[in-house]
């Protein structure tokens, strides 16, 4: 029996017809929808599951929210000189980071404006536009993005997580994972934590990441110091910082500003005069310095590899590191300067190599307008040098006419004599061309630089200047130096490096002469043999040597060596002074022999020497090559009285957390911190100085290289007028030239030569004529106003100072025009009754035999 229906309810569809005045659907409709609603609850469900599992199964991969705090890109590392001024960076992606309460509202307002109006109202992504964007992706008709700054900001995360390859994929998966990293940023951080993560992220073009990097890379500033249309600018960069480059596209960038500044008017950020305003404010950006090549090159590339061998290239171009370096950026101009003009004067006496091609006459005008539209619509700037082409010749041979662009100079023969062809036996004074018919044609590309005629004529002779014309730009033949040198200059005190430069131009080569290079010293070895006698045999200033012709005969060879002197001459008994001061070869010889040559090169090696020393007599004449760093480091120690000193370039180095990794500063350095000085006076005070030689030899050894610069071939060192001391060196063939130097507070070493031996200096340069003017020019700028003591004997009652005659080394009364007063070891003085006698241990015969 079937239930009854309830009261009141229709018993049949005519009475619910007769209730509702509607025909009811027949019986399959009902039957349909049921069906339908079943699906539906069905299909909602599997959706719900689907969703589900895809959310899953995506969150996995995703990375974690980081917090404001624990937020770390990658940043560059800062190299700075000792008195905080930027030598170089080193980066991956260019990043400073900044507060987000140092970041001014309007560059805030601008990005909002620009990139996503909505950023305050919407809970991480604008679901419209991004379906908009998803269906697009998927017919392959990309219009425009549709991406939130939180959804930016969570891309720039997937990019540091997978790299920006995976992070920029125009796939699904990533955009899933993109909307639920943007939809976490938003439960967990503030609006403001998440533009503090995007400001400091968002590449803005030109290796600048985050607005701090973006505001110094176009105009030299800080972001608080930017006006509202710089602000607009960098604003309008994140949708496409190469099309916008205001360097490339000046226009679309100016475009791309309005934009900006009209979207915050309309939203009502900025009134219309401040937007009209900031509209007419013309584009002024400043290209960024590149520091690295600009200012010590060669150093700073030292210092990459150094940081990389401690810590890895990854954090160096990634770490944020702040690396403070001893390099005093003063004195490393000084040396950069002083190089590069010392080298230019040595390389004009070897002649002139060439124009730097020569064209047909067809060829002239293109490249002419080639140069006029590098030269550009200004003048032609004296002291600039410029590429020509020879137009014209006098018949006289005494001026050409150059064509620089659409520009004319006149070059004179008054400027241009040193052209001379390269004969390294010639005397360059007495070789200087007369005429430029000799050294140039029409249609040569020559190198020249402009020139007043005052400049021009300041170092002529009288009938010289005649030929200098009155009128016109007037230039003068120049060429790049083939010519190499290198310079290092330290303090002996603390072994800091102060200036270093491994050659003439770091990007032709990057070749660090100063410390990869392996060169023969010349005579500049002759104090490392001289002090091992003074060490050894207790020989003074006054042991006598006998300067005589010798032979060598050498069996393994079956070939005789017979050395001369610079200046092929013999001068016969000498004292060990006379004998250094004037740089005699056959003296040198001797004392290597009396010593032994395996002694001598074990004593190189003692005194700080780390490359290969052949254990002959040629050693004495500086056949075995050296480094310039290593001779530096010996010369220092003989400055240092005997103590080794450790060359170093790095003073701190301070993780991006301040964490210090290292710290060398020294108590006396005038840049450093009142803390890192105290810090370095007490580690200063715990370390024991390592004393090498004894300090008397040392102190005998100085004194002997400052009567080199007093009187001997390092005389004109003299003309720093302070006391000093150091050596020449020239090498036998000429290849190459040295000079090595110091005061008491600073040591500098300079070597000059072909990186190949092709082609020697020429017969007539030598250490004290091209090396020492360069270590001349930089040590007059390092030690201007710094005052500079003499030596001291280290342990004064070790030495006696005793009156003898300049060239025999016997006692003379002090008031002798001969005499000189000299340091002697106690018990090595000559006495009145016994004065020094001859010794020459090894030149009772003129014939010997090289020892194995």
């Amino acid at each position: 029996m079937s239930p009854s229906p309830p009261s009141g309810a229709p018993e049949s569809r005519n009475d619910l017809l007769v209730l509702t005045g509607v025909r009811p659907p027949p019986p399959f409709v009902w039957r349909a929808l049921h069906a339908l609603a079943l699906a539906a609850m069905v299909g909602l469900t599997v959706g719900a599951s689907a969703a589900f599992g895809l959310y899953v199964h995506f969150s996995r991969n995703v990375p974690s929210i980081p917090t404001a705090r624990d937020y770390r890109p990658p940043l560059l590392s800062e190299l700075r000189a000792a008195d905080g001024r930027l030598l170089a960076e080193f980066f991956d992606e260019r990043r400073k980071m900044i507060p987000y309460d140092r970041i001014p509202r309007r560059l805030i307002q601008g990005f909002v404006a620009s990139e996503d109006k909505n950023f305050f109202d919407h809970h991480g992504f604008d679901v419209l536009a991004t379906l908009r964007a998803a269906v697009q992706d998927a017919i392959g008709y990309h219009i425009r993005g549709a991406s939130t700054l939180t959804q930016q900001t969570a891309k720039a995360i997937l990019a540091t997580a997978y790299g920006e390859k995976a992070a920029t994929a125009r796939t699904l998966s990533r955009k899933i994972k993109e909307l639920i990293l943007a939809r976490r940023l938003e439960a967990h951080l503030s609006k403001e934590e998440i533009l503090y993560l995007y400001l400091n992220h968002v590449y803005l073009g030109h290796h600048a990441y985050g607005v701090r990097a973006a505001a110094e890379n176009y105009f030299h500033a800080e972001p608080g110091q930017l006006t509202l249309a710089q602000m607009a600018l960098i604003a309008g960069l994140p949708q496409a910082p190469s099309r916008y480059s205001p360097f490339a596209h000046p226009e679309a960038a100016r475009r791309r500003r309005s934009y900006v500044l009209r979207r915050m008017a309309e939203c009502g950020m900025i009134s219309e005069s401040e937007r009209a305003a900031a509209d007419a404010e013309p584009i002024r950006v400043f290209p960024m310095e590149d520091v690295f090549h600009d200012r010590a090159p060669f150093f700073s590339e030292q210092v990459r590899r150094d940081v990389i061998g401690r810590y890895g290239s990854e954090r160096l171009l990634t770490g944020g590191l702040r690396i403070d370096s001893t390099l005093d950026l003063d004195d490393q101009q000084a040396a950069q300067q002083a190089l590069l003009s010392g080298l230019t004067r040595v390389d004009k006496r070897q002649g002139y190599f060439g124009p730097l091609e020569h064209l047909s006459p067809a060829e002239v005008s293109p490249f002419l307008d080639r140069i006029a539209r590098k030269v550009g619509g200004g003048g032609l700037v004296e002291g600039q040098d410029y590429v020509g082409v020879v137009s014209q010749l006098e018949e006289s041979g005494r001026l050409a006419e150059i064509q620089i662009g659409n520009r004319t100079a006149a070059l004179s023969i008054a400027g241009s004599r040193w052209a001379r062809k390269p004969n390294p036996e010639a005397y360059y004074p007495s070789s200087l061309v007369d005429r430029l018919t000799k050294v140039l044609r029409p249609g040569d590309v020559v190198l020249v630089r402009v020139v007043s005629r005052a400049q021009l004529v300041d170092d002529l002779d009288p009938d010289a200047r005649r030929l200098v014309p009155q009128r016109g730009t007037l230039v003068t033949l120049e060429q790049m130096p083939h010519l190499q040198g290198a310079l290092v200059s330290l303090d002996p005190n603390d072994g800091a490096v102060r200036a270093l430069v491994g050659g003439y131009d770091f990007d032709a080569s990057e070749f660090n002469r100063a410390q990869q290079s392996c060169r023969q010293p010349g005579s500049a070895f002759k104090p490392i043999v001289y002090s091992k006698a003074i060490d050894k045999l207790d020989w003074t200033m006054s042991t006598i040597l006998v300067d005589s012709p010798i032979v060598f005969d050498d069996p393994d060879t079956a070939k005789v060596w017979k050395p001369e002197n610079y200046e092929s001459d013999f001068k016969g008994d000498v004292p060990l002074r006379v004998a250094l001061i004037n740089s005699m070869n056959i003296p040198a010889i001797k004392t290597l022999a009396a010593v032994g040559p395996k002694d001598v090169a074990a004593w190189a090696h003692q005194l700080g020497i780390t490359t290969k020393i052949n254990e002959d007599l040629s050693i004495a004449l500086g056949s075995s090559c050296v480094s310039l760093w290593d001779l530096t480091k010996v010369y220092a120690l003989f400055d240092r009285m005997g103590q080794r000193v450790h060359p170093r370039i790095l003073d701190k180095v301070t993780d991006r957390d301040g964490r210090v990794l290292e710290d060398h500063v020294s108590y006396d350095d005038a840049w450093a911190s009142l803390e890192d000085r105290l810090a370095g006076g007490v580690a200063a005070a715990l370390e024991k100085p390592e004393q090498v030689i004894d300090p008397t030899t040392a102190f005998l050894t100085t004194h002997l290289m400052q009567e080199v610069v007093q009187m001997g071939t390092g005389a004109e060192a003299a003309r720093l007028g302070k006391p000093a001391a150091g050596k020449t060196g020239t090498t036998n063939d000429s290849f190459d030239a040295w000079f090595m130097g110091f005061t008491r507070d600073l040591v500098t070493g300079v070597w000059v030569g072909y990186d190949s031996y092709e082609m020697p200096l020429g017969k007539y340069e030598n250490g004290g004529r091209a090396a020492l003017p360069i270590w001349l020019d930089y040590m007059k700028r390092a030690v201007a106003g710094r005052p500079e003591k003499g030596w001291d004997p280290p342990e004064p009652d070790q030495i006696v100072w005793a009156w003898v005659d300049r060239q025999t080394g016997k006692l003379l009364p002090e008031n002798s025009p001969q005499s000189i007063k000299e340091p002697f070891r106690k018990g090595t003085e000559p006495q009145a009754d016994n004065p020094a006698e001859p010794s020459h241990p090894v030149s009772s015969s003129n014939l010997f035999t090289l020892p194995n």
